[in-house]
Parts: C-alpha cells; structure tokens; sequence
C-alpha cells in the first residue's frame, strides 16, 4: 500500500512538472506584466492540483470535474486532455470512450512526442472496437519517438484482433529485424502460418527459432505442440525425437513425446520412456499426474464397454507404485492412486489410498464420496458413519453424504437416525430421481418400523410417483399391508403386478401369497406359495406361511410337516414351536 501510494505521488509530481512547465512557456510567451493572465494560470493549476488530487483516491467524477474546469481556462494544454480521456477511459458506456478518443486525439495534436498519449489512445480505441484505428496510433507512435520499437508486438497483436494474419506477420518481422530473432514473434508467426494453411512457412519459422537456440527445450515442445493441434502430429513427434537424440536430459520434451506416442497409437514407444521417467524426481510431478490420470480414465471408460485391459492395468499400477514411492505425502498422488485402483476394480487398495489422501488434508469432494461407495459395497458400516460425520464438516450441503449417512444407519437398524439423514437428502437432492426413488423407499421401510405407519405410506407414495416399477417398493407395501390388514385390495393388485413380472421370484411369490391368506383366499394363495417353494430357494419364512395356508385349507397334519421343517431352518421361532406344539395357526 505504501508502495502504491509512493507511485502514484511520483505520478502525480511527473504531471504537474508537465502541467507547469507548459504554464512557464506561456508565461514567457505573455510577459511578466500580463497580472490577470498569471491569476488565470494559478487557478488553473489549482484545479489541476485539485483534480490529481480526486484522481489519486479514486474518485473519478470529482477528478473530472476539476480537470474539465482547469481545462476551460488553459484549453491548449495537451496534458489535461490525455488526464480528462484518461479519467473517461475508465467508464463502461460507449459515450465516455467516444468523449475520451475526442479527448486523447486534441492531446496528440497538441503534443506529438509524448508516448503515453499514444497508448492511451490505442487502448480507448481497442475498447471501441476499432483495431484499424489502435493499430494507426502505434505505427504513428513507432514512426515519430525513438526507442518504442518494443511496441510493435502490441501493434502485431491489435492486427490478429483485426483479424488481419498477414499484417501481424510483417511486424513481427520488423520487429525481428530490429530485436533480433525472439520467442515472441517465431512463436505468433508459427501460429499464423498454420492458421492461414501455410505449412511450410510455419516449419521454417519453427526451425529458425530452433536453430537460434538449440538447447532451449521449451521451444521444441511447444513447436511440437503447435504443430499436433493443427494435425501435424507425426511432425512434432519427429522434431522432439531428434532433439532428444541430442539432449538427453530433456525430460519435460521425453514425457511431451510419450504423451504424443499414446495420443498415436504408438503405446510401446510410450512405455519404453515413462517407465525411467515415472523414477526420475526430477520430471515435472503434475505432468506425471497428467499421464497417469489418462491411463485411469482409459481403464474406466473400458471398464464401463464391458472390456478389461489387464495389461494396460498392470503396467498404470506399475506406474504408480513408482510415483507414491516418489510422493509419498502428496495428496493428489494419493488421489489419483485411488481413482486409479478403483478403475481397476481394487476397490480394498482404493479405500487405502483415499484414506491416505484424506489423511494429508485438502482432499475434494469426490474423495469422500468415492470412498464411502467403497465402505458401501463392503458394508463397512461403522466406517461409513465415522467418515459421513467427517465429511459433513466439510461439505455439510451435499446430498449423498447424507444418503450414505442414512444407508449404514438403515443398515443397522437405526431407524429413527436413517430417517433424518434420508429427509436431508430430499431437501438437498432434486433432480436424481432414482436417488429420491431409493431413499422414498428406505424411509417407507423405516418409518414401518417405527410404526409410523401413515408417513411409511406416504413414502411407498412418493417411490412409486417416480418409479411405478420399484419392485422393492411394490413387495415391502404390499407386505406391510397385507401385515397391518389395511388397503388389501391395493395390496393385492401390487403384489399381482409384481408376480407378473417376475414369476419366478420366491420372494415376491410369498408375498402375493400372504396377501391372498390375508384376504382369505386360501386356495389361490396355496397355487402361489407352491410355485415359491418349487423354485428351491424358499426359506423358512416361505415354509411357514405355506404351512398356514395348509392349516386353513383343513389339511393340519400336512401344516404340521411344513411347520415342523421351517423349523429345521429357523429353530429359534417361539411362534412356530407353538403352532406345532398345539397344531394350530396363531393370528
């Protein structure tokens, strides 16, 4: 701050010495004796005073004011103009920067040899859109004051925003004339040439400035890349294996090349270099990240096609395992170790890498929900409650940690916590349908449990409103129904719907079975509970109802046996040692 203040004071000490000095010449001009003529000057200077003064603080329109006003009394002076288009360069209409061009031009007129006018001028009419006009300032600029050779870069570039290649092209070759051959203009010309389809020039601009300066590798890996964005790969490739011929230790230009390989189809060249590379400190990191966040992607997006490159794999793990060996506390490192394990369907060394990255700190969003997919499938349920209150802390409005939150809570049998982190997720979570379907239906088994039967079906509801399909849904409400002996005709068509569909589910059979036996009609629900038991995978459950339909058939010896081998499968049932002990169904 004192540093900017001290600026702009010599700014200011600069434009009053310009301001008086043009105050001086006139005075020499009128005469000593001209009294009223020197009271005029001192109040325009006054007004200058004032208006550098608002200037420095920034305000603006007082700055203008006083400069306009200094202005009416001493009209030729050329540093009010450029001050006065310099204060109206700073607003956004369109009509401050016409009055400012207006301003900078009366300036120039006046005062020809001054090179900041020349600038400002070219930028106000660069913010006009008038390149042609911004481009004639500094060629006047550059023809008139010595030592503003260094502009013409500025020059060529206004050409380019002109959309005028060719004219870009001769300043950059004056320029180098006078500088001599540079980055800058090589670099542009190289560009403009493959734009205006002139291949040819555009190699020979890159080989001049090669030449200039064999050992500079960032100017091969850039002529390389320019030339693989306009379709030259092949080109680049050669021009960067020839300087690694002679460069050996050009490990930025070696890792560029085998990026180039990859992108070519020419994988075992890639590897050959990556492999020393991936051991090399010394090799940019995040070009290393780059490559091998590739090698992820690919594996995924195969993964995904229903393809499993195992040796594309193996050697990316490879990779890694250099990298970490190398990085061992850095977090995206770690990261991408993760993502990369996961790709490859590892998931147990994922969740060690994620952890790990988790451990460094600064990890994103995406770490924490990749993870707690991980716990999920291994139903690591306490890591998931442990990790979803972490990373609550951190990103306490993102749905799904508030959906894996409420799964291990549901999971366990928490019910009353499940449902306060499935209800977040309705608030926070709009437009993923499938995920409101899910977590609808959790909350519908949960406030089941808890008895809360009312909103339990509002739940099933509000499934079914975004998935009439959810077969989940269709058997637990129909169930749950059927359970509490309420709505059974609507129990009935769902459970009916979803035998329909799946016919062979024994789970879903029973379901439509016990719906029937609630509604007393025995006879159909034993054609149903048989076609569950003959699948050969009913469980106990199955077999005991099948035994009460028997019961209520009149057949209670046959009950008995179907009783008698649930129990061989759930022997711990009080209810079913009752019904054998006394031979009879208890409601």
């Amino acid at each position: 701050m004192i540093f900017r203040r001290f600026h702009r004071a010599v700014i200011f000490f600069i434009v009053l010495l310009a301001f008086s000095s043009v105050a001086i010449a006139q005075k020499k001009k009128k005469g000593s004796a001209d009294q009223p003529q020197g009271i005029k000057q001192r109040e325009a200077e006054f007004y200058f005073t004032e208006g550098e003064k608002f200037f420095i603080l920034e305000d603006y329109a007082k700055a203008l004011l006083y400069y306009e006003r200094s202005q009416e009394i001493d009209p030729e002076n050329a540093t009010l103009h450029y001050k006065i288009a310099e204060v109206l360069a700073k607003g956004t209409r369109q009509e401050d920067l016409q009055k400012a061009s207006a301003s900078i031009e009366t300036a120039l007129k006046l005062e020809k040899g001054n090179k900041y006018f020349y600038q400002l001028a070219a930028s106000i009419y660069n913010g006009l859109g008038k390149f042609d006009k911004a481009a004639e300032i500094y060629e006047k600029m550059i023809d008139e004051i010595k030592g503003t050779d260094e502009y013409l870069f500025e020059l060529a570039a206004i050409y380019q925003y002109a959309n005028k290649p060719e004219e870009a092209i001769k300043v950059y070759n004056k320029a180098e004339s006078i500088l001599g051959i540079n980055e800058t203009s090589s670099i542009q010309k190289q560009r403009l040439y493959l734009e205006l389809g002139k291949t040819k020039e555009a190699i020979a601009e890159g080989d001049k400035l090669i030449n200039a300066f064999p050992d500079e590798e960032r100017y091969v890996m850039g002529f390389a890349e320019i030339l693989a964005q306009k379709g030259q790969r092949s080109l680049g490739i050669s021009y960067l294996e020839k300087f690694i011929q002679t460069n050996n230790n050009a490990n930025n230009a070696k890792m560029l090349l085998a990026g180039m390989y990859r992108d070519s189809n020419q994988e075992q060249k890639a590897r050959e270099l990556l492999l020393p590379l991936f051991e090399n400190a010394s090799v940019d990191l995040n070009s290393k990240i780059i490559i091998l966040g590739a090698y992820s992607t690919e594996i995924n997006q195969s993964k995904s096609a229903g393809n499993t490159e195992t040796e594309k794999q193996e050697f990316a793990l490879k990779l890694f395992e250099k990298l970490v060996s190398t990085y061992p506390n850095e977090t995206n490192v770690h990261i991408l170790g993760g993502d990369l394990y996961l790709s490859a369907g590892k998931n147990q060394e994922a969740q060690t890498q994620y952890l790990k990255a988790i451990e460094l700190g600064d990890s994103n969003y995406e770490v924490w929900q990749n993870l707690l997919y991980i716990e999920s499938q291994q139903d690591q349920f306490d890591n998931i409650l442990k990790h979803t209150e972490s990373a609550l802390e951190l990103f306490p409005n993102q749905g799904m940690l508030y959906y894996f939150n409420g799964y291990a809570n549901f999971r366990k049998h928490r019910y009353t916590d499940a449902i306060d982190a499935f209800e977040q997720v309705k608030k926070l979570v709009t437009d993923n349908k499938s995920l409101l379907a899910e977590v609808n239906s959790m909350l519908g088994d949960s406030y089941n449990s808890l008895k809360q039967y009312e909103k339990s079906d509002q739940a099933f509801e509000a499934a079914l409103a975004i998935a009439p399909n959810n077969y989940s849904v269709l058997n637990n409400y129909s169930y749950y129904l059927s359970l509490r002996k309420e709505n059974l005709e609507k129990a009935d068509k769902m459970a009916s719907q979803l035998v329909k569909n799946n016919p062979d589910n024994p789970t879903y059979l029973d379901t439509y079975a016990w719906v029937l036996y609630v509604r007393g009609k025995f006879k159909e629900a034993r054609k149903i509970i048989e076609r569950a038991i003959n699948t050969g995978q009913a469980n106990a459950t199955h077999i005991e109802h099948y035994g009460d339909i028997l019961y209520q058939l009149g057949e209670v010896n046959e009950a008995v046996q179907q009783w008698e081998k649930a129990r061989g499968l759930n022997a711990k049932s009080e209810t079913l040692n009752k019904k054998i002990a006394n031979r009879r169904v208890y409601e």
